[in-house]
């Protein structure tokens, strides 16, 4: 049975494989998944990382983009692991959100 998220064998068009700039998100993003998966940390393996993405369900899957998909499923194993919890990242949202606002 074929989970949502496989597309293989199916016509979805041709792949731009032109190079484009990442939004400075994007690259947090990145570099936020090379920290917690370095042989220092180990807190994600790139399995996992795959895993987390496969259970976002159709829904979810189909409204984010690529890096959205890797944080949200950054964020879950994390929080599934115990290295943050929900308490905590709610607080740090507002944190975040607080100084966004505050700035001109």
């Amino acid at each position: 049975m074929r989970r949502h998220h496989d597309m293989g064998g199916q016509d979805a068009g041709p792949v731009d494989p032109a190079e484009h700039n990442h939004a400075p998100w994007e690259k947090r993003v990145d570099a936020i998944m090379r920290l917690v998966g370095d042989e220092k940390r180990q807190l994600l393996r790139v399995d996992e990382l795959r895993r987390g993405i496969e259970e976002l369900g159709p829904g979810v899957y189909d409204e984010l983009n690529y890096y959205e998909r890797w944080i949200s499923s950054i964020t879950n194993i994390l929080i599934e692991k115990g290295v943050i919890s929900i308490d905590e990242l709610g607080r740090r949202m507002e944190d975040v959100k607080a100084r966004w606002e505050a700035s001109p």
